[in-house]
Order: C-alpha cells, then sequence, then structure tokens
C-alpha cells in the first residue's frame, strides 16, 4: 500500500521532458537549416541523429555518476571529487562562460522582441525596460523551483508544437522530395561542409546544465530521470527533423547562399519561406512563436546556470539562499545586456568549445573515474570511449573552423 502511494506521488516523465525540449529546443533552431545547406539534408540528417545519440548518452553518464552522490550535487561537487580542483575550475567556468553567455545572449535579443510587442499592446515600455521585466519575471518562477519550470516548459512547448504545426504544417505537402534527396550539383560536393556543421548540431542539444535539478525533482529515481532526458532529447530531435523537411523542402540550396548574405536570421530565412507559407496571419504568428521559443530556452538555461551556482556556493534551499542566488544568476547578464547590448556576438562562437568540454567531455571522465570508485556504477567503457570521441571531433571541427580550414558556404 505504501509503495503504491509511494509511485502515485511521483512527478510524471512529461514534466522532465518539457524542461529538457524546452531548454533544448529555442529560437536558436531558425539557424539550423542557414548552417546545414551547405551539407545538405542528408548529411544534415546524420549529423542530427549522431549529435542526438552522442548527447543523450553523455546525459546519462552524467545522471548515473551522480546518483552515487546526495540529492542536489551538481557538477561542481561531482568534478572536484572525482576529477580534482583543477578540473573543477577548468569546469566550472566553461559552464558559468556558456550558460551566463547564453542568458546575457536571450536577455539582449529577447528585450527589444518583448518592447515591440507591449508598445503595440498599449503598455509604453522601453527596451532597457522590457529586458528588467522579463528577467524578473523568468528569475521569480525560477526562484520558485523545478516544478514552476516545468509547468512553463510543458505550456510553451506545447504552445511552439502547436505554432509549428500551424505556420508549417502545409508545407509538408509541397516539399520537393527530389530537392532533398538530390545529389550535389556538378563540381561541388557536400561533404565538406559536414564537419563545420557539427558543433551546431552540438549546441542544439544543451541540456546537461538542468540533470542536477531533474535528479532532485524525480527523488533519484534513475528510470524516471533516464525517461525523461531519452523522451525531452527524442521530442526535441522530432522538432529539428520536422523543420530541417519543411525549410531545406521548399527552399532551393542555391537560394542559401543570399539568405546567408542577409545575415542568416530569422526574418531573412521567414522572407525566403513566405511565398510558400499560405497563412494570412504569418507575421503575427511567428512573432508569437519567437516569444515562445526565447522564453522556454530562456527558463531552461537560467535554471541550469542556478543550480551550479547554487551548488557553488552551498548556499542551501532556503526562500532567502535561493533568493541570492537568483541575483547572481540574473543581475551580471541583465546589467551587461543594458551596458553592451550587442557585445554576446564575439564571445558567442567560443561557447561552442566550452560547451563541449562540460557536456560531453567531463560527463565521460566522471563517468569513468565513478566506475573505479564506486562499485554499483554500471560499466560503460563503450559508451564512455563513444563520448569521448564525438567531443574530440567537436574541438577538431571548432579549431579548423576557428582557422578558417573549412568551407563556409554562401560566404562571400
Amino acid at each position: 500500500m505504501t509503495d503504491t502511494l509511494m509511485s502515485r506521488r511521483q512527478p510524471s516523465v512529461w514534466w522532465g521532458a518539457m524542461i529538457i525540449c524546452g531548454t533544448v529546443v529555442g529560437a536558436g533552431m531558425f539557424t539550423l537549416p542557414v548552417v546545414m545547406a551547405g551539407a545538405w539534408f542528408g548529411w544534415a540528417l546524420l549529423l542530427l541523429l549522431v549529435s542526438w545519440g552522442a548527447m543523450l548518452l553523455s546525459g546519462l553518464l552524467f545522471m548515473r555518476t551522480s546518483l552515487h552522490y546526495p540529492m542536489g550535487a551538481g557538477y561542481d561537487t561531482l568534478t572536484k571529487d572525482l576529477l580534482g580542483r583543477r578540473w573543477a575550475a577548468l569546469n566550472g567556468l566553461s559552464i558559468l562562460f556558456v550558460l551566463g553567455i547564453l542568458t546575457y545572449a536571450y536577455i539582449s535579443a529577447s528585450g527589444p522582441v518583448y518592447q515591440h510587442s507591449l508598445n503595440e499592446a498599449g503598455i509604453p515600455l522601453s527596451t532597457a525596460g522590457a529586458k528588467i521585466t522579463l528577467t524578473v519575471g523568468v528569475a521569480a518562477v525560477v526562484w520558485l523551483g523545478t516544478q514552476g519550470v516545468s509547468r512553463i516548459m510543458t505550456f510553451c512547448v506545447l504552445a511552439k508544437i502547436l505554432l509549428l504545426i500551424l505556420l508549417f504544417g502545409g508545407l509538408l505537402t509541397q516539399v520537393n522530395l527530389p530537392s532533398l534527396v538530390s545529389p550535389a550539383p556538378a563540381g561541388e560536393s557536400y561533404w565538406p561542409y559536414v564537419l563545420g556543421v557539427l558543433p551546431f548540431c552540438l549546441a542544439s542539444f544543451g541540456y546537461h546544465g538542468n540533470i542536477t535539478g531533474l535528479v532532485s525533482y524525480y527523488n533519484g529515481n534513475k528510470p524516471l530521470i533516464a525517461r525523461a532526458l531519452f523522451l525531452g532529447t527524442l521530442l526535441s530531435l522530432a522538432l529539428y527533423l520536422f523543420w530541417i523537411i519543411c525549410t531545406m523542402g521548399n527552399i532551393p540550396r542555391a537560394s542559401f547562399p543570399a539568405i546567408v548574405q542577409q545575415g542568416g536570421d530569422i526574418a531573412a530565412l521567414m522572407a525566403a519561406l513566405r511565398d510558400h507559407l499560405h497563412v494570412s496571419a504569418l507575421a503575427f504568428m511567428m512573432s508569437v512563436f519567437s516569444h515562445f521559443a526565447v522564453i522556454a530556452s530562456f527558463l531552461g538555461v537560467t535554471a541550469g546556470l542556478f543550480d551550479f551556482i547554487s551548488d557553488r556556493l552551498g548556499w542551501g534551499n532556503s526562500p532567502t539562499a535561493r533568493f541570492k542566488t537568483a541575483c547572481l544568476t540574473f543581475l551580471p547578464p541583465l546589467i551587461a545586456s543594458l551596458f553592451w547590448p550587442h557585445g554576446f556576438v564575439a564571445a558567442i562562437g567560443f561557447a561552442g568549445l566550452f560547451a563541449t568540454l562540460w557536456a560531453v567531455i567531463v560527463p565521460a571522465l566522471l563517468a569513468w573515474k565513478a566506475q573505479q570508485r564506486f562499485a554499483t556504477m554500471p560499466r560503460s567503457l563503450l559508451l564512455i570511449t563513444l563520448v569521448m570521441l564525438f567531443g574530440v571531433l567537436n574541438i577538431s571541427a571548432w579549431l579548423l573552423s576557428w582557422l578558417g580550414w573549412l568551407p563556409t558556404f554562401g560566404s562571400a
């Protein structure tokens, strides 16, 4: 009877999956068809599948390791104990850099969007005021805890799926299959562009900062956590595939260089799609979709940053402690976005490299060390090796791109 009551009280896998999917799938998905245009659909499909599998494995490796520690123990605690203080310091800097830069980017990019919407609704607000209002709202939700984040994530993800269907469902009936599977034009090849796409795919499945919160949320229930990770990342993969089929199946590959030269952003891509979308309220629906995409990723990223800072400082979980952690999580990126609204462009290029470290390399190393220390830790040398190889390949791709040794499709 007691076991039955306890099982009934377990949170649904759906809530955790929504946190993962909401974190992973954001406004950044609009860049995928643009950066994948050179490699085109076949390679894009393969790279997404490989990246999804590798990032899911790295998340599961971290989860297995974390279950051998007290509830709430995060990256810093595990890394310091298993790999030493130097690795912990390096890993901590990489997490703070990536999550901090993303938080800064979401505040900087979303402020003008929300200002425009509020002004149209008759609420006069400056860009700075919109940024502050949005940040305070998100901070309040994160301060309340994982349950509040998961509820809003669920609403945002479901809204995004519905809007995607409304916006692009008609495109599926217009997809040009020969264009998707056609060979490269004479004198060209798809494969030279493949390696340069890989870091973008890795960044498209970054959710590892949320695993600590899920372990606490599910009270260390390994099967529930694993299913939430699998379902959340699988739903993200499905949304990505749906998106690239709709875009690549309707926009010829030859049209993407012009999109790249126009900035490769949402506006440039949607301008190319406009002739194929038979929806009179396209502009309004795109605006609504962008709102949901940004707020979901904003919540997911900042929840992960909040958990890391809380674990690092060890302030506890009282309302006062959570308030202090929230201030450290949100105030620095907010202040930076107010004084340097466009400064993240130079730094964001390095985020992928640091993400490879803490979301791929470190989870594999932690699992390897945990196998040596804990007798109950599952032996998974093959999985660890595969994840490490994926990480090394991504670092190599990033360095080659940074050195300018990889071709860029559509660049002048």
